[in-house]
């Protein structure tokens, strides 16, 4: 059986996304996604907060709109694969950089702010995914009380 690998986000960036284009005039944006936990801990009553960093790359029509629609501290749904490059640096040294991959045809970008306060919510054309048949022959449901986040107040369990 084959694996799967899929990377799923939502968090907000770092930075403006950097846009470059190969040589064969293809667009290849970087983006910085942030993406953060908080707890109370359990001894001290204190809030903790923990942020992880991301790196993210898009290519083609997707990297052009990240990087006229996305801005420093904009919020991202992104789902891609993980991939894990080689590279050598100035002095030749082997180094490997981990990053989440979105392409049009194998991730989502969608914008989770809305722009110009009043617009609807912005979704990159070419990560529009269409309902699957299960979920639109399912049922409407009612909607979900949100849960009282303070009621949790144990440990992580792992």
């Amino acid at each position: 059986m084959a694996g799967i690998n899929k990377v799923i986000l939502i968090g907000n960036l770092g930075q403006k996304p950097e846009v470059k284009y190969g040589a064969s005039g293809t667009a290849m944006a970087n983006l910085s996604v942030a993406t953060s936990e908080s707890w109370k801990d359990k001894n001290t009553g204190e809030k903790q907060e923990k942020t992880e960093w991301h790196r993210v790359s898009l290519f083609g029509k997707l990297a052009e709109i990240a990087g006229q629609y996305l801005d420093k501290g904009s919020k991202v749904y992104v789902e891609g694969k993980l991939q894990t490059r080689k590279w050598q640096d100035k002095d030749g040294v082997d180094r490997y950089t981990t990053e989440v991959v979105i392409s049009s045809f194998n991730g989502t970008l969608q914008m989770l702010d809305k722009r110009g306060g009043d617009a609807p919510q912005q979704q990159a054309p070419a990560a529009a995914a269409a309902p699957t048949a299960a979920a639109a022959a399912a049922p409407a449901q009612d909607p979900i009380t949100p849960v009282d986040d303070n009621a949790f107040d144990d440990d992580i369990p792992f």
